[in-house]
């Protein structure tokens, strides 16, 4: 996402369409009429990027707090844009560019598909406004409808649309933790939504709470059968666990709490030396967007400033931070076939919709991994370096857009993210 995002290596569905975002198979009645399927897909996910900016003004849209975030307005025209250049230009004979400039602003990191604006200078493109960004993705709904709806056959669209809707799901959830960010170093503490709310843990299924046999053997990971996954996620293959056992639960703010009163800011024999450097340089002292008023610790949220539960499970903490507090812990963080395998056999709460968490795993290519050609294929492939694994999804993930094989990725050191983790240990 940007973290992790997609390749044209796809599957189409075979179940119904969930929650806000395109699902991950059709049905036999969607098989039967592809054409309002894919309509109802498309209109559904365009509408919930609408959803969420809706609650932010013009000038919010346009802020860029940092160099790895993105402007609401940006990646409204980004989405708009990926349809334009990958759907409509190559498919629609009859499509006429809203404005030519766009694919110079609005392009991301598709060296193939031209030049583009500079990463840290998206906060600079005042013009155009919020509402010719509105207009701009107007355009673009209406001429992928008529495409969809005059295509003789949508065998060689429907996969493209598919990643279509799962990056600008991508972006959906971006949209909200690089708005979080802006908003983190406003001190009027605004909120995104006033009614925001923590989601509610789950619950552990009669299967998880067995947990006296660790994890171990031979077991598949990745993608296989049918539904949509990004190509990062291919192929399957089989890995071999030494016994290992995951908590069912999540790493809690007390947790941390008496992490960070046992020093754990302080102590350097238990981070890594690059995680050290960083703690200070950067001064970490919380986790991220943690901050004492009046003696009492308080964290930024979607909802504004609140304090912070014991309860809940930490959030916005870095690898680094997550690989010290294991290491405090006497444990470690488990592996993404670790994670996967565990969720295989049902032995996670919250392993979906709370936080991302991390694993130990470096983002690498699976065994026999091979990147689509062209600019499509500069999705996953090439960011294969220096980054970390997370598994799972998070509050700010949209509805269906998660899976157990979902491979997120993010630099050690990012923690403005909804990034958490759980423990795991080795049994002999």
């Amino acid at each position: 996402m940007p973290g992790s995002v997609a390749s044209p290596r796809l599957r189409l569905a075979d179940h119904a369409l969930a929650g806000a975002g395109p699902s991950a198979a059709l049905t036999s009645a969607a098989a039967e009429e592809p054409r309002s399927y894919w309509l109802q897909a498309f209109r559904r996910v365009r509408a919930e990027t609408e959803r969420r900016a809706a609650l932010l003004s013009a000038e919010d849209q346009v802020v860029q707090s940092m160099p790895d975030a993105s402007p609401t307005k940006w990646h409204r025209a980004h989405a708009s844009w990926f349809f334009e250049q990958f759907l409509l230009r190559p498919h629609a004979e009859d499509y006429r560019a809203f404005d030519e400039r766009f694919a110079y602003l609005y392009n991301s990191y598709y060296v193939s598909a031209g030049p583009r604006q500079a990463r840290p200078q998206r906060g600079l493109i005042t013009r155009p406004s919020a509402d010719e960004v509105t207009a701009y993705r107007r355009h673009v709904d209406d001429a992928v409808a008529r495409l969809i709806e005059s295509e003789n056959s949508l065998a060689e669209l429907a996969p493209i649309i598919e990643i279509g809707l799962h990056h600008e799901q991508q972006h959906q959830e971006l949209l909200l933790t690089d708005i979080l960010h802006a908003f983190s170093l406003n001190e009027t503490h605004p909120a995104y939504d006033p009614q925001w709310q923590w989601p509610q843990s789950t619950c552990m299924s009669a299967n998880g709470a067995q947990r006296s046999t660790p994890l171990a053997g031979v077991h598949t990971i990745g993608h296989s059968g049918a539904g949509f996954c990004f190509d990062n996620e291919l192929p399957a293959h089989q890995i071999l666990l030494k016994p290992v056992r995951l908590a069912p639960s999540l790493v809690t703010n007390g947790d941390w709490f008496e992490f960070m009163a046992d020093g754990g800011y302080a102590t350097p024999t238990i981070w890594l030396s690059d995680g050290w450097a960083t703690v200070e340089a950067q001064d970490w002292q919380a986790p991220g967007y943690w901050r004492k008023v009046d003696g009492a610790w308080f964290t930024m949220t979607l909802g504004g400033l609140r304090p912070i539960n014991p309860a809940l499970p930490v959030c916005h903490v870095s690898y680094y931070e997550a690989d010290a507090f294991a290491r405090w812990a006497g444990k470690h963080l488990p592996s993404e076939a670790e994670w996967e395998v565990a969720v295989q056999n049902d032995l996670l709460a919250d392993a979906f919709g709370v936080v991302w968490q991390w694993t130990r795993s470096a983002y690498a290519p699976y065994p026999g991994y091979q990147a689509a050609p062209g600019a499509l294929g500069e999705y996953n492939g090439k960011f294969m370096i220096n980054q970390m694994v997370l598994r799972g999804s998070s509050l700010a993930t949209p509805a269906g857009h998660s899976r157990a094989t979902y491979r997120n990725f993010f630099y050690p050191s990012a923690r403005w993210q909804f990034t958490g983790l759980r423990l795991a240990e080795y049994h002999n």
